[in-house]
């Protein structure tokens, strides 16, 4: 029995060695596309702009100028006094973007290797008077990146909201967020209609971030704190339980996401002891879970997987919470 369980711990040790010198292969393979972009300050340009060289402006940038307004309104823009501090405000915290820059560029051979589709498109930041429901815009041509809502959760321009909306409000959550707007352009998942689809829809999100930002933290991938991360593992199994025992998996009560996916203070169990500690979102976390061990007993592509229904993940999943 002893020879045994040495011989099993063994083969564990083997395959995981395999597996890392699998994956350092790949990575080294990655760093190696070239990618070629730069990063276009459109916030700098139009803090600039005049009437006299607003039509360069508009020329080269025509897309961030709706014809429905008349250049007075472009020209008052520029003036207005919130405007003004919003790119006095950017270009202070963001003279240059070099570490962001190169974090794109890490994202984009990542999308390329997985992704032959992939091309690389143009990178234009902006201000937006802080829509942080916008913060970054990705099209098949174009990025759009709000810098205005990455200037430091405590800068005095969020002070107005609450600390878990403001939580990401960093600089380094700019990748995170476009991982975010890729992975929604390639998952295929049909409506929504249980807490599991939910479940499952946000896991493949959170598992696409591990695939093409490896080089982020997980706390960062969710956007939690690393307490709150923490707390988040230290409970998996409670969090297990209560979604098993209550049988809200397959439940379609429309008031399920607000309770444990959609961004919130904390996930609501209505359980006092729970509640106070627990992050918001938690479902999101379960799910990434679930994908986590559906890729891990499956042979499955990254793309493939995107593509699944969130039945057949779980189903094949063997998922157990960490104890």
């Amino acid at each position: 029995m002893f020879c045994m369980k040495n011989f099993s711990l063994l083969l564990l040790m083997l395959i995981s060695v395999s597996a890392c010198k699998k994956d350092n292969k790949i990575e080294k393979e990655i760093a190696e596309i070239p990618i070629d972009f730069i990063i276009e300050r459109f916030d700098k340009a139009f803090g600039k702009t005049t009437a006299s060289n607003l039509a360069e402006t508009k020329k080269a940038y025509p897309f961030m100028f709706s014809e429905k307004y008349p250049d007075s309104f472009w020209i008052a823009k520029v003036k207005d006094t919130i405007q003004q501090q919003l790119s006095e405000e950017t270009e202070r915290v963001f003279p240059t973007l070099q570490q962001e820059k190169q974090e794109i560029k890490q994202l984009f051979q990542h999308l390329a290797f997985y992704f032959a589709e992939f091309r690389t498109p143009r990178v234009i930041t902006t201000t937006s008077n802080v829509d942080y429901r916008n913060k970054v815009i990705v099209t098949d041509t174009i990025v759009l990146i709000s810098l205005d809502t990455y200037l430091g959760s405590d800068h005095e321009f969020y002070l107005g909201n609450q600390k878990y909306i403001r939580q990401n409000f960093n600089k380094d959550q700019i990748v995170v967020d476009m991982a975010s707007e890729y992975a929604d352009k390639y998952i295929y998942q049909l409506e929504l209609k249980t807490l599991l689809d939910e479940m499952i829809y946000y896991g493949k999100q959170l598992y696409f971030k591990d695939v093409v930002i490896p080089f982020k933290t997980d706390a960062e991938k969710i956007g939690y704190t690393q307490n709150q991360l923490d707390w988040t593992i230290a409970n998996e199994t409670e969090v297990w339980r209560f979604f098993v025992e209550k049988e809200l998996l397959f439940s379609t009560d429309s008031k399920l996401p607000n309770r444990f996916i959609n961004p919130a203070p904390f996930s609501k169990f209505y359980l006092e002891e729970i509640d106070s500690e627990s992050p918001g979102q938690i479902g999101r976390y379960m799910g990434w879970q679930i994908v986590k061990a559906y890729m891990k007993h499956n042979d499955v592509s990254l793309k493939d997987m995107l593509q699944k229904e969130p039945l057949d993940i779980f189903n094949n999943s063997n998922f157990k919470p960490k104890k």
